[in-house]
């Protein structure tokens, strides 16, 4: 009796040890995905903030928790499903999907900073003066930017366990976007309070140095937020041209990203210690101007055709 226990202990301890092990190895999947994302999440993150601008305090963030729900349902029920479903029966549909995205990206950021050059910048409307109609529309236009979005980040993770066995693919695959949302949207959500957090050390704070402090932040914020809106659309660029040309080298053309991983690799070897970090940077910096060109190319694109002329004052538009 006692060895048949203690041989089912062991039996325990045993499965738990693997249970364990699995779960480690999940979370560092999803970790090296969630990291291979990193791009796409830095512009989700600088993206949503401009949807509450403006608006009463209290409104802030039941509206980004409504978004953030939102976003969920986006890549929970509609672009998971279907991504799993690609990558087990059409695995090679992955990368033009990825290319389309990054070309997607690579359009948006270019066509950022060609409002920022051109001044055509369409006029915003002042989040106060929304109605529930106009706020739930509001709300819809940044769920279904999201979506994109959302879908970029889901599959670029994809992409670096497609590997896995399906059933583990589709665990670490939730557990990035549950971790990615909630990352994302708390993120946001400090941002739109900071300068609620200021005003109120600035009124209330017991310390002079404290009020100092809120005083400083609430002036800060709005620098602050054209800082991520300015990183927003380098990361726009710069994942959009690296999907790219990491694409058009799995579908055969090498030459473009052959030459900027020897450009560098070059960098990495004539730099001592912080080469690794100057590759990194070469090799953002040529993805950006890549992303760039192409994103060029299809704001031209567009300006020129009719399905490129947007109506203005549309507030779901960023």
């Amino acid at each position: 009796m006692s060895a048949g226990l203690f041989a089912l202990l062991d039996d325990v301890a045993t499965l738990v040890k693997v249970a364990a092990a699995s779960v480690d190895d999940v979370g560092a999947a999803a970790g090296r995905a969630s990291a291979k994302a990193a791009g796409v999440v830095i512009d989700d993150t600088a993206v949503t903030p401009q949807y509450v601008q403006g608006l009463a305090a209290e409104r802030e963030l039941p509206i980004v928790k409504k978004i953030a729900k939102g976003s969920l349902v986006n890549k929970l029920v509609f672009i998971l499903p279907a991504a799993l479903l690609l990558s087990q029966f059409l695995p090679w549909l992955l990368t033009p999907i990825l290319m389309l995205g990054g070309t997607y990206l690579a359009f948006e950021g270019a066509e950022k900073i060609w409002e920022k050059v051109s001044g055509h910048t369409e006029p915003e409307v002042l989040a106060t003066e929304l109605g529930p109609e106009q706020e739930k529309k509001m709300i819809s236009g940044a769920i279904r930017t999201d979506l994109i979005l959302s879908a970029e980040i889901m599959v670029i993770a994809l992409n670096e366990v497609a590997d896995e066995p399906f059933v583990t693919r589709a665990i670490i695959m939730v557990t990035v976007a549950i971790g990615i949302t909630i990352m994302v949207y708390g993120i946001v959500g400090l941002i739109v309070k900071a300068d609620d957090f200021g005003l109120m050390l600035a009124m209330r704070a017991r310390t002079q140095f404290a009020k100092n402090f809120g005083r400083r932040l609430v002036k800060a914020m709005p620098g602050v937020l054209a800082a991520i809106g300015a990183i927003g659309t380098v990361a726009m660029l710069w994942v959009g041209g690296h999907i790219l040309l990491v694409g058009l080298g799995d579908l055969g053309l090498h030459g473009p990203y052959d030459f900027v991983h020897h450009v560098e690799v070059a960098v990495h070897d004539a730099v001592g210690v912080a080469g690794g970090v100057l590759g990194w940077l070469t090799n953002t910096a040529f993805s950006a101007v890549f992303g760039l060109v192409v994103g060029a190319v299809v704001v031209t694109l567009l300006h020129l055709l009719p399905i490129g002329r947007h109506p203005k004052g549309d507030p779901a538009a960023h």
